[in-house]
């Protein structure tokens, strides 16, 4: 990721306050063969944002058919609608009394589990259970708790994978994260622009918000005729219109953490190509772009199949696709959204290639928790930096001497880049810091063990997610060496390196 610049509290069984790491099995239920069921947790355990995710299930696919009207022409309001059916196939991993799903400003219509339909109900009095299938939806602005808890009836036996349907509806505005920057279904005067990192995907469908509950996904995307609507992967099926409402179909069969979807939506142009290896592009760029912005942009995403070619030596590239969605919208914004990254306002060539390298890092492999982040924004940087000699730029070189150049009382060297903290995720030194220390390594253990250790990240995580004491271990044993310290002094000490 890029970016220009940086209700009611309702208490019910499983959902503690914002300090806990992990809201614990509030109640537990027995069937009448004696089987004991609990609660599933109301987060996935990430410290920097307790509610987000869930536990007790893994979602294995999601198939979002959404119906989208945009904004009115100005001075009408910024706000649009959105109408959506979200179908998720999710497998019990413990014998569940009831479980959540994350959902932020949009208002329940129905539930249906395995074809049959939960009624709503009330929150019942913390610790109490309503019997019957029944759902209910808990908002907490100040907590930033957003849950919709299902109670099933049966319950779900742990191994048993159930088909939930979900019908919502909401008005779309301009949603933003801790730091106050727009994400998640961002309302554009023209569509939307969907980027929603860290936990932004909850504001436009009910799901499991953390990247350890990956999964694969299928879109329908209805707009007024004229829109173009643009989703991850390929294309499933040709446009269909009927009664001036356009509907759009894409498949995203490989494994996605749910911050990497999008489902944009605007007056794009499709661009098509390949790699030599056959490797489909596909590129929607806005027509609104001024001249300046789309010739930046033109230059860059034609660099694309070289980037690629160039980046496979951290291993083959991972996905079913490649591309770009370019938007006019003034944000300045970049997000990786998985197989087609989105760019506002222009795409400039750092900025592409940036990226392009987090396919590898941050999408096929992604960060265990948000903590972690550095192992995806480091990672991109530097392959900024090498492309950049490569092409008879900077150097790796020029671009390290210049992060150490920063005089060691400035505050870039207070973050602790292996833990900086929900609101420095997107701090300078996660991004320059974590490139330098890749640099540093390279040179330390050799061009070789190197190579070889980051074609054996890619490998081992692909389809998974991974924390930095995976990453320390793993370069150990591929140099040969105790690291130790290095890894101190550049992840978890917030100085100047001097020494290492």
């Amino acid at each position: 990721m890029i970016a220009g610049s940086r209700g009611r509290r309702i208490l019910v069984a499983g959902v503690v306050g914002l300090g806990m790491l992990l809201a614990p099995a509030a109640s537990l239920g027995v069937d009448h063969g004696g089987t004991s069921f609990v609660s599933g947790a109301s987060g996935a355990g990430d410290a920097y944002f307790p509610f987000a995710g869930n536990g007790g299930y893994d979602v294995r696919h999601y198939d979002l058919d959404v119906t989208y009207a945009p904004p009115g022409p100005a001075p009408a309001p910024l706000t649009g609608r959105l109408d959506g059916e979200a179908t998720l196939r999710l497998r019990a991993t413990q014998n569940l009394d009831r479980f959540n799903l994350d959902l932020r400003g949009m208002e329940v219509d129905r539930v249906m589990i395995d074809g049959r339909q939960a009624r709503e109900v009330a929150p019942p009095p913390d610790g109490e259970t309503v019997e019957g299938l029944a759902y209910w939806q808990v908002q907490d602005d100040a907590a930033r708790q957003w849950e919709l808890t299902i109670q099933p009836r049966p319950r779900i036996k742990a191994g048993r994978t159930v088909r939930l349907v979900v019908r919502y509806h909401g008005d779309t505005t301009r949603p933003e994260d801790i730091e106050g920057v727009l994400y998640g279904w961002v309302t554009t005067r023209d569509g939307a622009m969907v980027v929603s990192e860290p936990e932004g995907s909850m504001t436009w469908y009910p799901v499991s918000d953390h990247p350890t509950d990956k999964a694969t996904y299928s879109f329908e995307i209805t707009v007024p005729e004229g829109k173009v609507a643009v989703a991850n992967g390929l294309p499933a099926r040709r446009p269909t219109t009927r009664q001036g409402w356009t509907t759009w179909y894409w498949r995203a069969p490989d494994l996605q953490a749910s911050y990497l979807t999008t489902a944009s939506v605007g007056d794009y142009e499709f661009r098509r190509s390949e790699t030599p290896a056959g490797l489909p592009i596909i590129d929607a760029v806005d027509d609104g772009l001024t001249p300046d912005n789309l010739a930046t942009t033109n230059a860059s995403l034609a660099l694309q199949a070289e980037m690629i070619d160039f980046l496979d030596q951290f291993g083959r590239y991972p996905f079913n696709s490649a591309g770009a969605i370019v938007d006019d919208d003034s944000v300045g914004y970049a997000l990786e959204t998985q197989t087609r990254p989105v760019y506002s306002r222009a795409a400039s060539e750092g900025t592409v290639v940036h990226e392009l390298a987090h396919q590898w890092f941050g999408n096929a492999v992604s960060p265990t928790r948000w903590a972690d982040i550095w192992l995806n924004e480091g990672w991109a940087t530097y392959a900024e930096w090498i492309w950049s000699e490569e092409q008879g730029g900077d150097t790796a070189q020029a671009q390290f001497d210049a992060v150490l150049e920063i005089p060691a009382d400035d505050p870039f060297w207070h973050t602790v880049v292996a833990d900086p903290g929900p609101l420095g995720l997107f701090l300078d030194p996660i991004y320059d810091r974590g490139a330098a220390t890749l640099f540093a390594l390279r040179t330390k253990i050799g061009d070789d063990a190197f190579l070889t250790g980051v074609r054996r990240w890619v490998s081992r995580y692909d389809d998974g997610t991974a924390r930095t004491a995976d990453f320390e271990v793993l370069f150990e044993s591929v140099s040969g060496q105790d690291l130790d310290e290095f890894f101190d002094v550049w992840l978890h000490t917030p100085e100047k390196p001097t020494t290492w």
